[in-house]
């Protein structure tokens, strides 16, 4: 795992997760689904801290669910970047020492590529990366990762197809990382030519020994993926309006494509959708996003559960 620290500790990176632990947390997220009155006071009397600098709608809601029907408590803010002493100038290192003593877990989104990296050089309680800057959100890879392993019954040997913005979207990178964990994996990059997969996930893969390609057509693969995994070009992260406009709208998900795929191949999206998926698409059978979804929600209770037995 490198320089990077136990997932029973904290997570901050795809790339901690081994298979031993994937499949860990797969078979407690099972158990949860199926017994959940077993877990109900797995976090009695602890609290969790969701502390989140970039806005979040299924992490953030997510993770304080799962608290909740642990036996938790949270304590939260909305918008940590407005709202928490980070306007006076506190740095995220002093913030986390802090939050150390009011909280048993720390659950932290930031617009930092190495928010998660400074934090836990203070933490004194287990911190979890919810989304840093363009590069990491380990713990949407690990539901995305469920999702695949639970609709196609295996991880190896499968073909993803990764499309939309693949330069400024954490959730492609975290999951790649994790994919290629596993034998076989063959991954198409499609994007806008501004929008292109980044060169240091492709060096990783060459060094994994993954095999992967560069299209700018949905079509040349849509046909033999097992997984179709759409993304938003997400707006708020280009520099300018220019960029933007040059990419938005080129890969958009209908009816007809989403027929032109195998039967069991299954379409996902770490959401939220702007344009990229027709709505008319979610009744198809091969539509996944909402479950995906879903699964964030067991995935994120059976990491609360590990890292409380590990404390």
């Amino acid at each position: 795992m490198g320089d990077y620290p136990s997932p029973y500790t904290h997570i901050t990176h795809s790339q901690q997760f081994t298979p031993d632990f994937l499949f860990e947390l797969f078979a407690l997220t099972d158990d949860i689904r199926s017994n959940p009155e077993k877990y109900n006071d797995v976090l009695r009397g602890k609290i969790v801290a969701t502390l989140f600098y970039e806005p979040s709608t299924r992490t953030r809601f997510s993770f304080e669910s799962a608290t909740y029907r642990l036996g938790g408590e949270v304590i939260t803010t909305e918008n940590a970047q407005e709202f928490s002493s980070a306007t006076k100038g506190e740095t995220i290192e002093d913030s986390i020492r802090v939050m150390s003593a009011y909280a048993d877990f720390i659950v932290m989104r930031h617009f930092e590529e190495d928010s998660s990296k400074r934090a836990i050089s203070t933490a004194k309680v287990p911190v979890i990366n919810a989304g840093s800057g363009k590069s990491q959100h380990p713990t949407q890879a690990l539901l995305d990762v469920y999702t695949i392993w639970k609709e196609l019954g295996t991880l190896e040997d499968i073909h993803v197809a990764v499309v939309g913005d693949l330069l400024r979207g954490r959730t492609c990178d975290s999951l790649v990382y994790l994919l290629s964990k596993f034998g076989g994996t063959h991954f198409s990059f499609v994007s806008p030519e501004n929008c292109n997969v980044k060169e240091s996930l492709k060096e990783h893969l060459e060094e994994e020994g993954s095999t992967y390609e560069e299209i700018d057509d949905m079509n040349v693969c849509i046909e033999k993926v097992d997984a179709l995994y759409m993304t938003r070009i997400q707006k708020e992260r280009f520099h300018n309006t220019e960029e933007y406009e040059a990419a938005k709208g080129k890969f958009i998900l209908d009816e007809s494509d989403a027929n032109k795929m195998k039967d069991d191949a299954i379409i996902m999206h770490p959401l939220p959708r702007v344009d990229e998926i027709s709505v008319n698409v979610d009744v198809n059978k091969r539509a996944r996003y909402f479950e995906q979804a879903e699964n964030g929600l067991w995935v994120r209770m059976a990491l609360l559960v590990l890292l409380n037995k590990n404390k």
